[in-house]
């Protein structure tokens, strides 16, 4: 298949792609439960393959059958916003109090433009592509209750390979990128309260405060990480917030005060064991100072995303696709993985894939100083959608076409 031709007459769907995304942006809605936005989705994909509904989220899937009998790639793309007021100045920008601040109005658009290339050629096909709109990407385990749901099967089997793609604002547009391995990291969180007994703030040895308490807490996190965890495999622990006491109330001794803090790690190993030495740090300074402490990690579902990896053979593929779809020089390899998180992790879990960075900085501003992915400023280039969907559409084609032999 001529994968360059393919790259040829995404291009002229720019139009298409951009309406969609400009109307995906005006109505972006957050978490797993998302109805403008999945009507707003079937109404751009009606007619092109066989179409399911999520039952515990506004997920849609479509398959879209080949000409010949073989197996099934996924390709994904989300669909939920940010809880982030815009200030982006975009002429369409949102108004109802959330953004999509993250790029997934474009990977929607994304994803569709593919589906529109593989129906268009489906003669072509030996086997099934399996196109996933998910909800609940941002913390809300989206992937998993789609796993759960049995939307990644296929005549109850599982596809042979999965791929998505993610702009990114901070990197240079038009520019594909991805690794071997892990590429990104797990995201989970703490939270800690801990509980002494509030007093007069003049007389501390009458009450049991918390505050001094949390502060070995948060002091003692990083010399702890550093000495249990191999710093050649990275962890974070990073406090991102503090709360106690009363604003401007200095003779009060509060009864409780807490923190929480965001953790990653680039490696299942240390995913388990930095909660093990986190739960047993705190518990041992809360029962040394006599106060009681309560720990809930991962929101106590266990909604931490798991560590992001990148089948060899797949972004082996994506590396000699990459250059027929896009010219030679647009596709690089990524030295190091990024902390953020993804819970296409859960999907690559399950089946072989990738998942490739897109740079989509506006070519106004420095991919250096933009502002970045979930800032309230943030914007992105929509010309590299036509690229991106060429890209997942030739990458479904060859696998197919691999797999049956052609």
């Amino acid at each position: 298949m001529d994968y360059s031709a393919l790259a040829a007459e995404a291009r002229e769907y720019l139009p298409f792609m951009q309406a969609n995304r400009q109307a995906f942006h005006q109505i972006p809605e957050v978490g797993l439960h998302l109805p403008l936005t999945q009507a707003a989705v079937l109404e751009r994909i009606e007619g092109l393959g066989e179409i399911n509904l999520g039952k515990d989220l506004s997920s849609v899937t479509l398959l879209i059958r080949g000409a010949k009998p073989g197996p099934t790639v996924l390709i994904r793309a989300d669909m939920d916003a940010l809880p982030v007021i815009e200030e982006s100045g975009e002429s369409f920008a949102s108004t109802n109090g959330a953004m999509h601040a993250c790029g997934h109005d474009l990977h929607m658009s994304i994803g569709i433009g593919a589906a529109h290339l593989v129906h268009t050629h489906r003669d072509q096909l030996a086997g099934n592509v399996l196109f996933w709109f998910q909800p609940g990407e941002e913390g809300n385990g989206g992937a998993d209750v789609m796993l759960a749901e049995g939307s990644h099967l296929v005549e109850g089997v599982k596809p042979i390979a999965a791929y998505g793609v993610h702009v990114f604002s901070m990197y240079q547009s038009g520019i594909f990128g991805t690794r071997k391995g892990a590429l990104m990291a797990s995201a989970g969180d703490v939270k800690v309260t801990v509980k002494g007994a509030g007093g007069h703030g003049s007389m501390p040895w009458l009450s049991k405060d918390p505050i001094s308490v949390m502060a070995q807490m948060i002091a003692s996190l990083q010399p702890a990480i550093n000495r249990e965890l191999s710093q050649l495999d990275p962890t974070i622990v990073n406090v991102c917030w503090v709360k106690a006491g009363n604003d401007g109330t200095s003779n009060v001794t509060p009864a409780e005060a807490s923190f929480g803090a965001t953790i990653r790690t680039f490696s299942d190993a240390h995913f388990e064991k930095v909660r093990a030495v986190l739960s047993r740090l705190l518990n041992g300074i809360a029962d040394a100072y006599g106060v009681e402490v309560e720990i809930v990690i991962d929101n106590g579902q266990g909604h931490a995303t798991k560590v992001l990896y990148n089948d060899d053979k797949a972004v082996d593929r994506v590396e000699r696709i990459a250059p027929q779809v896009l010219g030679e020089g647009r596709n690089v390899n990524l030295k190091d993985p990024t902390p953020g998180g993804e819970d296409f992790a859960s999907v690559l879990k399950e089946i072989p894939g990738a998942f490739v960075f897109v740079g989509a900085c506006p070519t106004e501003l420095d991919p250096n100083t933009a502002p970045n992915n979930h800032s309230e400023k943030v914007r992105f280039n929509d010309t590299v959608m036509p690229d991106a969907a060429a890209l997942l559409a030739s990458l479904a084609f060859d696998t197919l076409n691999e797999a049956a032999g052609a």
